[in-house]
């Protein structure tokens, strides 16, 4: 496979090009993520019980942190090894600078 990363398009953003299976799969999750989310507003909507909302709440963190182990597996096997490869040390900077925000 290889990887289009990095790239930058007309107004200088970063992109990634992902093929079709991984997109699939990100959008895949993402979708039972909104959906649960519809899910939590409905229940406060509905005045259920806290602790039953505050269950829910933990559902969606365990799935936003599923989704960005994924994703970010995927940018260091892709992205990060592609740059560094290429002699791109900066690669690593950034890695350690987004680990940094991760883990607040």
């Amino acid at each position: 496979m290889v990887c289009q990363c990095n790239n930058k398009n007309n107004d200088g953003i970063k992109y990634k090009r992902r093929d079709m299976e991984e997109k699939k799969n990100l959008m895949t999750r993402l979708n039972k993520i909104e959906g649960q989310v519809r899910g939590l507003k409905a229940m406060v909507d509905e005045d259920r019980y806290c602790v039953d909302i505050l269950i829910q709440v933990s559902a969606v963190q365990s799935a936003l942190n599923s989704f960005n182990k994924e994703l970010l597996a995927r940018h260091i096997k892709t992205c990060v090894a592609e740059d560094i490869r290429k002699g791109n040390d900066e690669a690593i900077n950034e890695l350690c600078e987004l680990l940094k925000k991760q883990m607040k």
